[in-house]
C-alpha cells in the first residue's frame, strides 16, 4: 500500500538476510509483493519496487507478513489486498502483520477469535472495528497459533528475531541480533521484557540460564545471591563467572535489562510510565526517571514524546 512505513518492509527483511548469512545456507528468500508493478511510495519518501503483484500466480509462501501505513483509518482497505490475504494465508505456514498491517488481517477475518498487537495509538480504533479480536495493546507483539502481530516497526524486527530463533534456534538469532545491533525481546507475559543483549549474551550455561531468569522476572528481587542460588552457585564464583564472560556485574546487567526493557515499553506502548517502573523492578517512578535520564540522556516523558509514535 502507498505510504507503508520503510523499516516496516526492510526491518524483517534484513533480519532474515542475516539469518541467510549467520546460518550459510539461503533458508530465507524474501519478496516484495503489491497491486502494481510501480514503485510504492513510502511515507518517508523513498519507493519499493516490489517484486511481484497479487496478480501473478500464486506460489506458496511459508511466511506473510503484512506492513501497514499511518494512515490506514482514513480510507477504506482495497477489496483486491483483502482478497489476496485470504486466500494465500489458506496455503502460509504462519502469516502476521507490522505495526497498522494488523488492520488488513482483522479486515480479512483473520484474527477473530485470535490474541493480536498493533501500535497502541490505533488500539482504540482497532477494537471498535474488530471486537471479535482479543486486542492486546500493550504487548510489544502477540503469537497466536500461526498469527504474529507486532504493535511497531521496530517491534517488527524484534518479532522476526523470534521467528528466526524458532526456524533455525537461539545461537543464529542471537548473532542476526548481535550484528544488527539490536535487543531481542520474547513473547507472553513478563517474558516481554527480555532484552537480552546479543553481545552480552555468555556462551556457559549457567550464567546464560541466570541472564534468561533475569530478564524474565525483572520485577523480582534480583538479588546477586539470589540469582547466583537459582542457577545453583555460590555467589563468589557466580560473580566472579558473570563479571568474566558477559563483561559486566551482575548488578550493571540487570540494571542495564531493566533500563532497555523500559526505554522500549515507552516506545513501543501506551502503559503509563509508573506502572513501566514498577514492572521493570523499580521501587518508583522517581528512581526509573533518574536512571533513565543518567542513560539515556532524556527523562522517560520526554523520550516517549519524540519517539513514541
Amino acid at each position: 500500500m502507498q505510504g507503508v512505513q520503510l523499516l516496516g518492509v526492510v526491518g524483517p527483511s534484513d533480519v532474515f538476510a542475516e539469518a541467510n548469512r549467520q546460518s550459510g545456507r539461503d533458508y530465507y528468500s524474501v519478496e516484495v509483493v503489491s497491486t502494481s508493478g510501480s514503485p510504492v511510495k513510502e511515507a518517508s519518501g523513498p519507493a519499493l519496487i516490489p517484486n511481484r503483484l497479487i496478480d501473478d500466480e500464486p506460489g506458496a509462501f511459508d511466511t506473510l507478513l503484512v506492513a501497514g501505513d499511518s494512515l490506514i483509518q482514513e480510507h477504506p482497505l482495497p477489496e483486491a489486498i483483502l482478497l489476496w490475504v485470504k486466500r494465500m494465508t489458506a496455503h502460509t505456514g504462519r502469516f502476521g502483520s507490522v505495526c497498522s498491517g494488523a488492520f488488513v488481517l482483522g479486515e480479512a477475518g483473520l484474527l477473530d477469535g485470535k490474541r493480536a498487537t498493533t501500535h497502541w495509538s490505533h488500539a482504540a480504533e482497532f477494537a471498535k472495528r474488530f471486537p471479535d479480536v482479543k486486542l492486546e495493546p500493550n504487548r510489544i507483539f502477540t503469537k497466536d497459533g500461526n498469527a504474529w502481530t507486532a504493535a511497531g516497526v521496530t517491534a517488527g524486527i524484534d518479532r522476526t528475531l523470534v521467528i528466526v530463533a524458532e526456524d533455525l534456534g537461539l545461537e543464529i538469532a542471537l548473532k542476526v541480533a548481535r550484528e544488527l545491533a539490536v535487543f531481542i525481546k520474547w513473547p507472553g507475559g513478563q517474558t516481554q521484557f527480555s532484552t537480552l543483549l546479543a553481545g552480552q549474551i555468555a556462551q556457559k550455561t549457567p550464567i546464560r540460564l541466570a541472564q534468561d531468569f533475569i530478564a524474565g522476572n525483572l520485577a523480582a528481587e534480583l538479588t546477586v545471591g539470589a540469582v547466583a542460588n537459582r542457577v545453583g552457585m555460590s555467589e563468589r564464583n557466580f560473580s566472579r563467572q558473570f563479571k568474566q564472560d558477559v563483561g559486566m556485574t551482575p548488578d550493571d546487567d540487570v540494571g542495564s535489562m531493566r533500563l532497555e526493557a523500559g526505554r522500549r515499553l515507552a516506545e513501543d506502548t501506551s502503559i503509563p510510565l509508573k506502572k513501566i517502573a514498577t514492572d521493570i523492578g523499580f521501587n518508583d517512578d522517581v528512581a526509573f526517571r533518574r536512571s533513565f535520564s543518567r542513560r539515556f540522556g532524556t527523562s522517560p516523558a520526554a523520550y516517549r514524546r519524540s519517539f513514541g509514535t
